[in-house]
């Protein structure tokens, strides 16, 4: 577990700067209020695992599996479909990668002919 994974599990102290970590069970950003991972956490993210994108994207799949459990449990009707909670969690951090653009860029020319 890395530093960034051991500070999600922990409350600020009062007085400490709150960085954009998700506050659970809600899955908002303590920070900002945004859902998380809001802009300022994608980006933390992607710098944090510039060069390690496998880890990257099994940390966030991590808490899109937690965040699925908590906001279903605190109101199943408003946890959100499959597919945004997917894009919100996964989809981002693949099109900030080089080989989505070209896989995707493949499957179009794959397609057109």
């Amino acid at each position: 577990m890395t530093g960034e994974q051991r500070r999600v599990l922990r409350c600020p102290n009062a007085g400490e700067p709150v960085e954009h970590l998700p506050l659970c069970p809600l899955w908002l950003c303590r920070r900002c209020g945004q859902p998380w991972p809001c802009g300022a956490a994608k980006l933390a993210l992607l710098a944090e695992y510039q060069d390690k994108r496998a880890s990257r994207f099994l940390y966030v799949a991590g808490c899109l599996h937690d965040a699925i459990d908590d906001l279903h449990r605190l109101n199943p009707a408003e946890t959100g479909t499959a597919a945004g909670m997917f894009d919100r969690f996964l989809g981002w951090p693949a099109r900030h990668t080089k080989s989505h653009g070209l896989a995707t860029t493949r499957a179009v020319e794959i397609e057109e002919t």
